[in-house]
Parts: C-alpha cells; structure tokens; sequence
C-alpha cells in the first residue's frame, strides 16, 4: 500500500475528525474551550506516539482564569535523527454571525462538504494535517528526524495567545524546527508565501460640549471627524490606489495598499436595547474611529504612520480649533517566503505529483501566524498550504471540501516522504 492510498482509505476517519473539532465551540473572542479542544488532540495524538505539552500562554491579551489562552504542542521522534516538520493550526474560530441554514457547531455534512464554523478556518487544514501525520507513521515508522503538530489559540485576534508566545518560548527556533507548514484555507492547488502588513489605529477628534439648541457656544467632534473623512478621501485613498505590489497578494484587488474604517462613534454612548427614552441635547466633545490600514512590502511602517499623522497635522493647522489624539492599536510587518526556500520546493513537488500540475504561488490579503513564526522565531522556511477556500472564511455556511482535504492530507504527506525519509 502506498501512502497515498492509505490517508485516502481513512476517508470516514479524516471526516469524524473533521466533524469533532468543529462541534467544539472555540469562540474567539472571547476564548472559549481553548482547554477541551487541547484536551481533544491530547488523547488523539498521544494514541499515535506523540509526546505532548499543554503550553498556557499567561500574561498575553484575553488570557484570564475564565478564558486561559491553551496550546498544545505534540512531537513524533523518528527512529533516526534528521529534521522536524512542523505542522501549525490555529484552534479558535470566529463569531457565528447571521444568514446560516446549517447548524453553525454541527458539523453536518451535504454534497462531500462537510458544514460549520472553523470548517474551512481551520479546523478542516488541521483534521488534515493529522490523518496525513498518522498515515504516513503507519507507512514509514523507521522516518528520520520528527514530525510536530500545534494547536495555538487567538490566530483570529493576532496569535499574541497563541504562536508568538510559543516562538518567544523558543517552540520555533530554526535549530529545532527546520519546516513549518500552516494548513490555512488557501486552495489545495496554492502555495501560500506570506502576507500583507497591517496598522491597526484609533483617531479621536476632540470638541467642546454644549447644549444642541446652541451649537455655536460648543465645538462638534463629529464635524472634526468628517474633516478627518475628507481628507481621507481626497488624499489618501487616491495615494494608496496607485501603489502596487510585486507579491501575487490574491484577490487581485488587495495588490493595491488599503485601508478600511472599522468603526466610528461619537457622542453620547448608545443605550442597551430596553432603554426607551430620547436622547439629551448636547454637542459631541468626542469622536473616535478605528482604522485597518494593509500595505505593501513595498511600503515601511513607518511610511505607513506618518502619512496619517501627516493629514491630522495639516489638519491641526488650518482647521479653526482642530485637535486630535493618535493611538496605535497594533502593528504586523509583512512576511514573503522566498519561492526556493526548501518547505515551497517540496510542497511544489508534491502539488504537482497528487494533481498533476504545478501550483500556484499566492500571498495573503491578511496576516496569518507566519508572522510571528517569521519575525520572533526567526525561522523563514514557512508557509501556508491547506485546503478550503478562504473567501468562505467568517461566512455564514462556511463549509470544508472532504475530498479536497484528502488531496490536502495526500500533498502532505508526499511532503513528509521528501523531507523525512533517507535520500535515493
């Protein structure tokens, strides 16, 4: 029996697994059952000769008595030294959202598609990574070096819970880890080489509260803001539609930098839903908004920073009154795999060998945990490859291909025989 041939007679395996880690509901936020799903993959993989570590990331955002950030970590030592693969997953999911005709934890199955949230990110690229795992330790159990499987928390809210604290932990130092492999949804058939950065910010716009009967003895914040808007408009948007990047970022709009407006609110807090009064008369001395600014590898952060603070600026000079505060939120460097890197090279091959043609090389419109794999463990041969289509992430019906996780798992197993077995 060839390898291929037995991760594809584990079909109904690679389905139950599919199927019971969806039905672990691991909301993120605000993080739950991050323990049971660790607890899950414990018993699982310690049934196949992993040896296994339950890592709480303590101390990182979100990280509570009620909601402790959990991790595991599990490795397969072969029976001869050699190098380690490395296969990441990230366990939380996002909120379930409206507009679902499925079960969103069901994990039902319809048409080969197996339905809920996390299907497709992630819960389906880790189902495969595992089946491939086992498969091919069943085929070769005398392999070289070792085989590690993760499952870390908070991907969905940067992976500070999750990966970065691993890497700080030295889970990824290059001397120990020498491939990683991310089972992200980004088609069996792509190569995933990395991502777009990102600048995450709150600009608040500040007035003067008065009565509404008389504005004019006050200062409105929400004019301000629209001031900000404008300029927005006018300027930076039109700045960042020209630029483009050399990364084969897909779709192909988010070759271009962009930036979205993720929330705006001023003035008075918005009453709970059973509150049935009318609002006071004053004008706003607040208005904040968030924004998700994305560049280009092209671009530094610090470009990216001062072309912002550079329009507040202007505005603070000829707008009467103008004042504002700029407080940074987050911040994510962009992240490329070079396409001769060792990992890109054998997962190359074995695309081609499972389906027949070469793949695609893509990179990510949004940051994933290469991120911190890249710039806090130092360790570049990274990428992501996974099955599922990663337009159905954070939809209603988010769903997983089941035979395009067998092609998955086939890919990675393939990988596995390149990278862990004796040369020739």
């Amino acid at each position: 029996m060839t390898l291929s041939d037995r991760i594809t007679d584990k079909r109904d395996d690679l389905i139950q697994l599919t199927q019971d880690l969806i039905r672990i509901p691991t909301l993120n936020p605000p993080g739950e059952n991050y323990r049971e799903i660790c607890d899950f993959l414990d018993k699982r993989l310690t049934k196949h000769g992993f040896q296994t570590q339950m890592i709480r990331a303590t101390g990182t955002p979100g990280d509570s008595e009620k909601y402790p950030r959990w991790n595991i970590v599990a490795r397969r030592d072969g029976a001869q030294t050699g190098e380690c693969v490395h296969f990441n997953s990230h366990t939380d999911v996002v909120e379930v959202g409206h507009g679902w005709t499925f079960d969103p934890f069901g994990g039902d199955i319809s048409d080969g598609k197996i339905y809920g949230r996390g299907a497709c990110d992630m819960k389906g690229g880790l189902a495969a990574s595992i089946i491939a795992a086992e498969a091919f330790i069943e085929e070769h159990p005398n392999f070289q070096g070792a085989i590690e499987i993760s499952g870390t928390a908070d991907e969905e809210s940067g992976g500070y819970g999750g990966v970065a604290y691993l890497a700080e932990k030295g889970f990824f130092d290059p001397d120990k880890v020498q491939h990683v492999i991310i089972p992200e949804p980004l088609q069996k058939d792509r190569i995933c080489l990395g991502h777009r950065g990102g600048w995450w910010a709150e600009i608040e716009t500040k007035g003067e509260i008065a009565h509404g009967s008389m504005p004019f003895l006050g200062d409105c914040a929400v004019r301000h803001m629209g001031a900000v808007l404008s300029e927005f408009e006018a300027k930076l948007y039109p700045a960042m539609a020209a630029r483009f990047t050399e990364m084969p970022v897909v779709p192909e709009g988010a070759r271009q930098s962009t930036m979205n407006i993720n929330s705006i609110h001023g003035g008075q807090k918005e009453q709970t839903d059973d509150f049935t009064g009318l609002p006071a008369h004053c004008v706003p001395d607040s208005c904040r908004i968030v924004i998700d600014r994305r560049y280009l590898v092209e671009e530094t952060l610090d470009q990216v920073r001062d072309e912002v603070k550079a329009l507040l600026e202007g505005l603070r000079e000829t707008r009467p009154d103008f004042d504002y505060e700029l407080t940074e939120l987050n911040s994510v460097i962009p992240s490329m795999t070079d396409k001769t890197a060792p990992v890109v090279e054998t997962v190359a091959k074995a695309i081609e060998e499972v389906m027949g043609k070469p793949p695609t090389y893509v990179a990510s419109p949004g940051s994933y945990d290469q991120k911190h794999i890249d710039r806090i463990g130092k360790l570049k041969n990274c990428i992501a490859y996974g099955p599922g289509l990663l337009e159905l992430a954070h939809k209603p019906d988010e769903y997983i291909g089941i035979d395009d996780m067998i092609d998955s798992a086939r890919v990675m197993g393939a990988a596995l025989e390149t990278l862990l077995l004796p040369k020739g």
